[in-house]
C-alpha cells in the first residue's frame, strides 16, 4: 500500500540521527494512479508519523489554483482544503504546491523534500549550491544524477512552487529529461524519485557528498572530477544497471 511504504520512507527521512529534518520540517509524498497524491500536512514530524499525519489531495486542483491570477494567503489556505479528498483531513505542507509542481513538471511519483544540515551548510554559504554543479565521486553521479536543478530561495508556499515550475521546465528544455535532484538556495533539498526507495537513496547520497564537500574544502578545496569523467560515470552500462537496482 502506497500510504504504508510513505510513512515508511518518512520513517528513513525522520530519524534524528541523520540529521536531515527535525520538528516539524520537511514532508514526503507519493502519486496515487487515480489522480491524487498522499500529502505530509503541516506541522507533523516526519519521525514517528502515522497515517493521521497524511492528507489527499486532487492534483488537478493544485495545479489550477498554481494557473490562477496571485491569491492572498486566505485564498490559497481556502483552495488547499478544497483540493482534499477528504474535508476533514489535517491540513497539507503549505508545500503541497511544490509537490504537485515536481510530480507535474519532474516526472515524479515520489517526494522527499528535506533540510538535511550537511546540505543547507553549503546552501546557506557564501557559495551556495555553486559546490553541486561540479562532481566529486561517482555514486553521487549514479545516485543523483549527471545534473542538478537549482533554485533561489523563494518565500516558501506559492511563489517557491511557481520558481520550481519554472526550473524544472528550464532544465527539461536544456537536458532532455527531468532532474533527479533540485536544490533550493537557503532551504533545502528535494528529491524526486519513481519509488520510496530512490527517495531515500538520493536523499542519503546528498548527504555524504555534502559532507564530503565540507571535508574537502576545509582540506584546501575539493578535488572536481572533469565533465569528461563525469560524463563518463552517468553513460556506463553498468553504472545504468546499478542506477536501475538502486530505483527499485
Amino acid at each position: 500500500m502506497i500510504l504504508n511504504d510513505l510513512i515508511a520512507l518518512s520513517h528513513e527521512l525522520g530519524r534524528e540521527d541523520r540529521a536531515l529534518a527535525i520538528l516539524g520540517e520537511g514532508n514526503t509524498s507519493a502519486l496515487n494512479d487515480d489522480g491524487t497524491f498522499w500529502i505530509k500536512a503541516s506541522g507533523a514530524q516526519l519521525n514517528g508519523i502515522t497515517e493521521e499525519g497524511f492528507a489527499r489531495a486532487r492534483l488537478d486542483s493544485i495545479l489550477s489554483l498554481l494557473s490562477a491570477p496571485d491569491l492572498g494567503d486566505a485564498a490559497i489556505a481556502d483552495g488547499l482544503l478544497r483540493s482534499l479528498v477528504a474535508p476533514s483531513a489535517q491540513r497539507p505542507s503549505v508545500e503541497t504546491f511544490l509537490h504537485a509542481v515536481c510530480y507535474s513538471e519532474g516526472g515524479a511519483r515520489w517526494i522527499g523534500h528535506t533540510h538535511p544540515v550537511s546540505v543547507n551548510s553549503i546552501l546557506c554559504s557564501q557559495l551556495g549550491a555553486e559546490p553541486f554543479r561540479q562532481h566529486i565521486f561517482p555514486d553521487e553521479i549514479v545516485n543523483c544524477g549527471r545534473d542538478i536543478a537549482i533554485v533561489p530561495y523563494v518565500d516558501p508556499g506559492f511563489p517557491l512552487a511557481r520558481a520550481v515550475r519554472d526550473e524544472l521546465r528550464r532544465f527539461q528544455d536544456a537536458q532532455g529529461h527531468s532532474p533527479k535532484t533540485l536544490l533550493m538556495i537557503n532551504h533545502g533539498l528535494v528529491a524526486l524519485g519513481q519509488t520510496a526507495r530512490e527517495v531515500l537513496s538520493i536523499t542519503l547520497m546528498m548527504d555524504k557528498w555534502a559532507k564530503i564537500l565540507l571535508g574537502a574544502y576545509s582540506l584546501g578545496g575539493a578535488h572536481f572530477l572533469s565533465d569528461t569523467e563525469a560524463d563518463r560515470i552517468d553513460s556506463r552500462n553498468d553504472e545504468h544497471y546499478r542506477r536501475a537496482q538502486w530505483a527499485h
